[in-house]
Formats: C-alpha cells, sequence, structure tokens
C-alpha cells in the first residue's frame, strides 16, 4: 500500500489491488476515512499509521454500497459508518450482498481474513448536501449510473475531491447493475464542474489526477457512453484504457444497456 499527503489534512492510500483509494481527511480532532484499501494487512496497519500521522479516526464515509469501499471498519470496528441516502437503501435492499462478494474474491485470490465482513447500520447522508468535521464541511454530491447510488466528497478548503468510481484512468465507464448510460452521463457533468474547482482528483482506482487530466478522462468518457449508445458492441473503447478486461466490462455494459 502506498501512501502519500495531498495536503496537511489529507492523506491518499492506493491499495497494492485494482489501484484501490482510500482517502483520509482531518479538521482539528476528527478524521475521517473515505472508502478503503483491499488486502488484510493494508486494514491491519491503518490504525498505527494513522496514530503516527496524527489522523484521530472518528468515522467512516463510503462513497457507495460496492463491497470494495466498505472494509474500513475491519480496520475501526467501532467507527460509524456514514453513507449517502441511496447507498442506505440499496444496503437495505441487499442484505449480505457485500459479505459474499468479498468472500467471492477471497476465494479467488486465496486471501485470509482474520473476520467476516459486518455491516453496521450505516447513517444516511442527504445528497446534495454537507458533512461537517471539525470546524470544515465536506460537500456531498450526487454520483449515479455506475450503479443507483453514490456520492463524490469534496474537501473544499484543500481542494481534494474523491470521485468513488468515476473517472478512472484504468477503468471504463462501467454500467453495473441498477446504473444507466443517462445517469452516468448527468453525474459525468456535474463532476465536470466540480474537477475545475479542486487541486487533487482522486478516483477510486487508477491513482491521483490533476484537473486537466480529470477534464480530458471526463471527455473520453463521455464519448464512450455516447458510442456506446449509438453503436453497441462496436463502440470505440479510449485507447488506454483499451485493454482485454476494458473490454470485457465493454461486453457487460453493451448487454445491460440492451436489457
Amino acid at each position: 500500500m502506498r501512501a502519500l499527503a495531498l495536503h496537511e489534512d489529507v492523506l491518499l492510500l492506493e491499495s497494492g489491488i485494482w489501484h484501490t483509494a482510500a482517502v483520509a481527511i482531518r479538521s482539528g480532532d476528527e478524521a475521517f476515512l473515505i472508502d478503503s484499501p483491499i488486502l488484510p494487512e493494508e486494514l491491519e496497519t491503518l490504525p498505527s499509521l494513522f496514530e503516527q500521522a496524527g489522523f484521530p479516526i472518528v468515522g467512516l464515509v463510503a462513497t457507495h454500497a460496492d463491497w470494495d469501499h466498505l472494509l474500513g471498519g475491519q480496520a475501526f470496528p467501532d467507527a460509524p459508518l456514514a453513507v449517502a441516502q441511496t447507498t442506505a437503501a440499496r444496503l437495505t435492499a441487499e442484505p449480505g450482498a457485500a459479505a459474499r462478494e468479498l468472500r467471492q474474491f477471497d476465494e479467488q485470490w486465496y486471501v485470509k481474513r482474520a473476520r467476516p465482513l459486518s455491516m453496521p447500520a450505516a447513517e444516511a447522508l442527504p445528497v446534495p448536501g454537507l458533512l461537517e468535521i471539525g470546524e470544515q464541511e465536506l460537500e456531498l454530491h450526487p454520483t449515479e449510473g455506475h450503479t443507483a447510488d453514490g456520492m463524490a466528497i469534496f474537501a473544499r478548503w484543500c481542494g481534494v475531491l474523491v470521485l468513488g468510481d468515476y473517472i478512472s484512468p484504468v477503468e471504463i465507464p462501467m454500467i453495473s447493475p441498477g446504473g444507466s448510460i443517462s445517469a452516468y452521463k448527468a453525474t459525468l457533468g456535474r463532476l465536470r464542474e466540480l474537477v475545475a474547482q479542486a487541486t487533487s482528483i482522486v478516483p477510486g482506482h487508477g491513482g491521483l489526477l490533476d484537473p486537466i487530466r480529470a477534464d480530458a478522462l471526463v471527455n473520453e468518457d463521455l464519448a464512450y457512453l455516447n458510442a456506446l449508445e449509438a453503436d453497441g458492441a462496436s463502440a470505440t473503447l479510449p485507447l488506454a484504457r483499451n485493454t482485454p478486461e476494458q473490454r470485457r466490462i465493454h461486453a457487460e455494459n453493451v448487454e445491460r444497456s440492451q436489457s
């Protein structure tokens, strides 16, 4: 796992698998962990890492309900979890889904964990809205299209925008169950405005972006989604993301967009 300071109040953690991002944000005597790394040894190091860095984690925040964003409780089992109202509804409608998907991942990659994923009841946050942290506020902006739920989080005082699974340099737009092309394009339109106001942009997978690179990826993603609507299976993928895995995701997008 790689740790990078984006600001005196912000640490970016990049997992050793899938370039998965987690972000710790601090204000005064409070810090939140947004999303999570994946591997057990990474999660085990978080309490000591944040203690040494002076980030007292008092709460967890997840950008959406996909399992790989929900593992913070394995490092901080007593910390409450906050999510968008749409994510709280999805967690209620899909009881046990995240735990089952984590077990499948662990079985596939021979990963051993000390305990299974346990999901406490989450606080549902109104989105759009604000979440207080110390003397500051985090802006919460709705993101749908990848899934039916989600939010981006903007720490405006330090210029850090946390996207969840959007604007990734390693993944094409993924239309998961509950998502849609139209909702995805609307989300990209909202995120483009925020990208222009940020200095550090953190996608869920792929590493840190600056505003110029992020805006270019928005253009690529919109072009892909328009082609997906118009051309289906023959749509052209962004050149740097035209890999076997992304072509597999594209085939799933085609299937879901036609259902």
